[in-house]
């Protein structure tokens, strides 16, 4: 059954689904849809036109889908989506997107946000993702499925950061980070690849091989652009899935800056 403590305001128009928990002092605004078996913990505030997926489990002082961090922003019924069963720590905050991001902050299923972490408006953020404690993304990020950001690591805005990326802790991030990628610094640069989080996947050792050698050509040779050197390691490596990931994450979008082992290209 739906459990709602006599001292949690739930205003008219909320949606509150079945075996839900709203937690004392909650307040739920009303245009807030929480699906079955949301489990918010005491003093957490969900705003605006917010949908929490089933499973996930808000804790206390966390502030969901409150005005966007935006001075353009009039007010405008934009939208947070947050998916299913994801663990949403202490004092989180996820912001709606604006009407010049798309009107949407997406965030997807089965993640991690651990306390302090926020997410700014119109990110786009994939699912099984960790963002570590006081990890930031500025509006417009977007991260791709099972990326990992340590504590106190940011993402200016516009970014993109690829599938199972792993960003170090105190580190921060200007250009766009490749799949399987691991960045450290003040400013981000590329120190290799994450190759404990590839492992942990139990993928094809010739894979990882393959990506290993595309890596090299991409990173440790001085001809061309880097767009250029993509074309080429796609074109070799046709049948290798992880290195059309990352060349294809490359391609997909010109004038884009990468981090690089030297800074950004």
């Amino acid at each position: 059954m739906t459990d709602i403590h006599s001292t949690a305001i739930v205003e008219d128009g909320a949606f509150v689904g079945d075996g839900c928990r709203v937690g004392p002092y909650c307040v739920v605004g009303p245009n807030v849809r929480l699906e079955p078996g949301v489990i918010l913990e005491a003093h957490v505030a969900v705003a605006g036109h917010t949908t929490i997926g089933s499973g996930t489990h808000i804790f206390p002082f966390a502030s969901i889908g409150h005005k966007p961090q935006d001075l353009k922003y009039a007010g405008e019924p934009t939208r947070l989506e947050i998916g299913q069963n994801n663990q949403i720590r202490e004092h989180v905050t996820m912001s709606p997107g604006t009407v010049g991001g798309g009107d949407l902050t997406k965030v997807g299923n089965n993640s991690l946000f651990m306390m302090g972490s926020h997410i700014g408006h119109d990110c786009i953020v994939g699912d099984h993702v960790i963002l570590a404690n006081n990890a930031t993304l500025a509006g417009h990020v977007e991260l791709e499925d099972y990326v990992i950001m340590g504590g106190l690591s940011a993402v200016r805005q516009w970014s993109r950061i690829g599938t199972g990326a792993i960003v170090g802790g105190m580190t921060g991030v200007e250009f766009d980070v490749i799949p399987f990628g691991s960045v450290i610094g003040d400013r981000a640069r590329l120190a290799g690849l994450n190759l404990i989080g590839l492992k942990r996947k139990d993928l094809p050792r010739e894979q990882i091989h393959a990506l290993r050698n595309a890596y090299k050509k991409l990173f440790e040779s001085d001809e061309g652009t880097l767009r250029e050197r993509a074309d080429v390691v796609a074109t070799e490596n046709a049948d290798q899935p992880l290195v059309k990931t990352v060349t294809d994450f490359i391609l997909e979008k010109e004038n884009r800056r990468f981090c690089t082992p030297r800074g950004g290209d």
